[in-house]
């Protein structure tokens, strides 16, 4: 596996109102357009970007549930063989879960219960 670049950091707010006017407003970061139909804002700084996931019920959670979830907080890697990365993966007996949304990324956990993504850009 060649990990080539860090492609987005993904977190829950409580307040999707709220955390747009901070993102926004205090921080003037731009937001760009997001095709995922849960509630949500993307922000772009350079290549990189910052996912904003709303759930309600984020500050009344004891713990982040550790499944294997595209809603998790996660680090995004871009890779640049994704068969290849799912095999390294299962090989070292790890979960691998492929993306919901049908592009080519798969997700995975540490040993601690972090999401990362892994994505193929082309």
């Amino acid at each position: 596996m060649e990990v080539v670049s860090c492609l987005h950091a993904a977190m829950l707010v409580a307040n999707l109102d709220r955390a747009i006017e901070f993102y926004t407003n205090v921080l003037g970061l731009k937001r760009v357009d997001r095709s995922l139909k849960y509630p949500g804002a993307w922000y772009q700084i350079g290549n990189f970007q910052i996912h904003l996931i709303e759930d309600i019920d984020y500050l009344d959670k004891d713990r982040i549930d550790l499944h294997v979830s595209t809603r998790n907080p996660h680090i995004a890697l871009e890779v640049r063989d994704l068969d290849a990365t799912k095999q390294q993966l299962l090989a070292a007996n790890c979960i691998v879960k492929m993306s919901n949304s049908g592009r080519a990324a798969l997700f995975t956990q540490d040993p601690d219960g972090n999401t990362i993504e892994l994505t193929w850009i082309g």
